[in-house]
């Protein structure tokens, strides 16, 4: 029993211990930069920090949200709302470029990695993902409004 435990201790020494805190970040703002220039060129783009990293609203729903090696994923990313169907389409044809984020992934938000598409590619990409949510956003308020 005592050379169980002995071991049992010993074993908790030599286990790494988690790290503490954020993963650090890769970016050192040139993918940041990008981004944040083609989300600036849409009209009535708001930036903020959520949940510890730039997030690009519509104003009132985030559209993109920048990904600095999340939870230390190894990505600079954008993740962007898409419609039924885009996702997995995009992860099927260029898997290298295109993921399912956590969190958002599971309501269709495709992760982009930020160094394997031009800026021509990622504007579209990011113009698409305002246009949806504020589409989606208009038809929300105009259902409820025609409510009695």
């Amino acid at each position: 029993m005592a050379s169980s435990k002995r071991e049992n201790n010993q074993m908790a020494k030599d286990t790494p211990r988690p790290r503490t805190g954020p993963a650090p970040k890769l970016d050192k703002g040139k993918q940041l930069a990008r981004l944040r220039r083609i989300c600036a060129s849409i009209a009535g783009t708001i930036e903020k920090v959520s949940h510890g990293e730039p997030t690009f609203f519509t104003p009132k729903q985030v559209f993109a949200m920048f990904a600095n090696n999340h939870h230390g994923d190894g990505r600079v990313a954008v993740w962007l709302p898409a419609a039924d169907g885009v996702q997995s389409a995009l992860i099927a044809e260029a898997p290298e470029t295109f993921f399912r984020p956590p969190y958002v992934g599971v309501r269709g938000w495709v992760g982009v990695e930020l160094s394997k598409v031009d800026d021509e590619q990622l504007g579209a990409l990011i113009r698409e993902a305002f246009r949806f949510i504020h589409l989606k956003s208009s038809a929300s308020r105009r259902s409820k409004a025609a409510q009695p």
